[in-house]
């Protein structure tokens, strides 16, 4: 088993401003103790002959031709609008910007 502890796990915690009870510092301690021995293990068998996978299957994103169709008018759009103004939607003004 790990070598992390309770105290490792609650200086963690606080250093990232989350109050965890005793129960889930117990919990965490058991949990992430787990991870770091299967990231050992993991690091013992991976050797440089191997190379990095991020994915067991080989992927390749299927893409199609761009080809214009038929679109919505500036009327068909706005129809659903709550506010427009005529070509344009109109949404409320954020960051304190002025119309």
């Amino acid at each position: 088993m790990s070598e992390i502890t309770q105290e490792q796990v609650a200086h963690l915690a606080n250093l990232a401003r989350i109050a965890l009870t005793p129960q889930e510092i117990e919990s965490l301690t058991s949990e992430l103790g787990s991870i770091v021995d299967n990231v050992a293990k993991v690091s013992e068998v991976a050797t440089p002959d191997v190379p990095a996978t991020s994915h067991p299957i080989p992927l390749q994103n299927v893409y199609r031709d761009d080809e214009p169709g038929v679109t919505l008018t500036s009327e068909q759009a706005l129809a659903g609008a709550p506010d427009h103004d005529g070509s344009r939607f109109r949404v409320t003004a954020i960051l304190g910007e002025e119309q």
